[in-house]
């Protein structure tokens, strides 16, 4: 009788680090973005294992995390094969995109891309109290009140996180991410 094994998801996503470990090696200076974005999806995918919302969030109990994309999406397909099939905390991930036109409430993660710059401020206005952890990699984005920056520090991406805004949008986000993180303080 041939048994079979089932890989756990903590190995595929092992798989698709892997995966996309190799394709770096092969990636050219000139596109040391695209590393840098691939590195930010798998970190959004972990920001998703890592906060905890309240139940508020969620239209019911099994409805998915959303990670929204407000501007041009500089990850390309890329977040969509990180989070393929993956849940966190019992709800399945999914990537939205979308225009800042849009309720941006609709979504538990929320990267505001560069393209946005000039609208940052007004987008954190309009989430001021919703329970969406705000992420992006403009300057400055956690001292305007997002959440976690993106940061690119001799060529690795880091990030920092104002803490007291996650807790103000009543997001819990772990010690063990907070350690891994820079602190930033809103002005």
């Amino acid at each position: 009788m041939e048994t079979r094994h089932i890989m756990p998801r903590s190995w595929r996503l092992g798989c698709v680090c892997l995966w996309l470990a190799c394709g770096w090696l092969a990636v050219a200076e000139d596109n040391a973005d695209v590393k840098d974005y691939q590195v930010k999806a798998i970190y959004l995918y972990n920001f998703t294992e890592f906060t905890v919302w309240p139940a508020s969030a969620f239209a019911s109990s099994n409805a998915p995390i959303v990670i929204g994309i407000v501007g041009e999406d500089p990850f390309g397909k890329t977040l969509d094969v990180v989070i393929n099939g993956e849940t966190a905390h019992g709800h399945p991930l999914v990537v939205k995109r979308l225009r800042a036109d849009e309720d941006l409430r609709s979504c538990q993660v929320l990267f505001i891309a560069s393209s946005e710059k000039k609208r940052i401020s007004g987008l954190l206005q309009k989430l001021k109290g919703s329970p969406v952890l705000t992420v992006s990699d403009t300057t400055d984005f956690a001292k305007q009140g997002g959440m976690v920056t993106f940061l690119l520090i001799q060529k690795t991406v880091k990030f920092e996180i104002n803490q007291a805004a996650a807790e103000a949008a009543g997001l819990q986000i772990s010690a063990k991410l907070l350690k891994l993180a820079y602190t930033a303080k809103s002005n």
